[in-house]
């Protein structure tokens, strides 16, 4: 198979996604959460029955999923966040429901996920936590991960923000999401997917994501200094095991 290329100019910026969806206003009024029994019976019934299943079959056949040391989540009593690389649109969205089960598992997805008209509300029950596009949301959206982290469930952050697809680096990112786990008292884990090869050349790269121990906010330190320190821990990690990348299947190149 011919190798693909693709140019970039901006690690941080960049967004090879593919989509092209005008994003709706997400802010203060937009409902992060839903409270009623009915809705959070079918979100249950959609999520455990229907999508879990699913996507295992999936991510374990077409992706070839493997999981190394998906155990030392067990050492994380309540709920706790991740923090991933972001290479994938189908499997950045259900490796985080197969690696903290049987625990729920939300995603932070930007406004787009939410601005297809229709299906919205899918994406939710389905554990789509919506981040806010304009600062009159920010409270609101930090309200909605505080009543989560009471949950016992997962929450996953890409800290990179936008998707480059099959990349086998790590980009540099901010400090900016690691508040949450120092704001809530709760660790965060890491998970780093990596590509290796398949016998079956018609499949894509088989997919390998590595877990991290989790790592806990430093109470003897400030906010600032504490979600830094988080940060510089998952970064480390995730540059260690980027290191397993068996195969390149698509070539990323600075442009002059």
């Amino acid at each position: 198979m011919k190798q693909k290329k693709i140019y970039y100019s901006d690690t941080v910026n960049d967004d090879f996604s593919g989509t092209h969806i005008r994003a709706r206003t997400v802010d203060e009024n937009f409902k992060y959460l839903h409270k009623s029994l009915i809705w959070k019976g079918i979100s249950a019934f959609l999520y455990y029955c229907i999508a879990l299943p699913l996507v295992l079959v999936i991510d374990r056949v077409w992706f070839g999923l493997r999981f190394e040391n998906r155990k030392a989540l067990k050492k994380c009593r309540g709920s706790f966040f991740i923090y991933g690389n972001h290479t994938q649109h189908l499997a950045d969205a259900t490796v985080p429901a197969l690696v903290s089960f049987p625990k729920r598992a939300y995603v932070v997805a930007g406004a787009d996920a939410v601005s297809i008209k229709g299906i919205g509300w899918l994406v939710q029950m389905l554990g789509g936590l919506i981040l806010h596009n304009v600062p009159s949301g920010r409270s609101a959206f930090r309200s909605a991960v505080s009543e989560i982290c009471g949950k016992n469930s997962s929450i996953t952050i890409y800290p990179e923000m936008h998707i480059w697809p099959y990349y086998t680096g790590i980009r540099e990112f901010s400090p900016a999401s690691f508040i949450y786990p120092v704001q809530n008292g709760r660790p965060a884990a890491a998970i780093v997917t990596t590509y290796r090869k398949r016998l079956l050349k018609f499949l894509p790269p088989g997919i390998t994501v590595y877990v991290s121990d989790p790592f806990y906010p430093d109470p003897e330190l400030g906010e600032e200094e504490a979600k830094q320190s988080i940060r510089d821990q998952v970064y480390a990690f995730m540059c260690e095991k980027a290191q397993n990348n068996e195969v390149e299947y698509i070539k990323y190149i600075r442009r002059d």
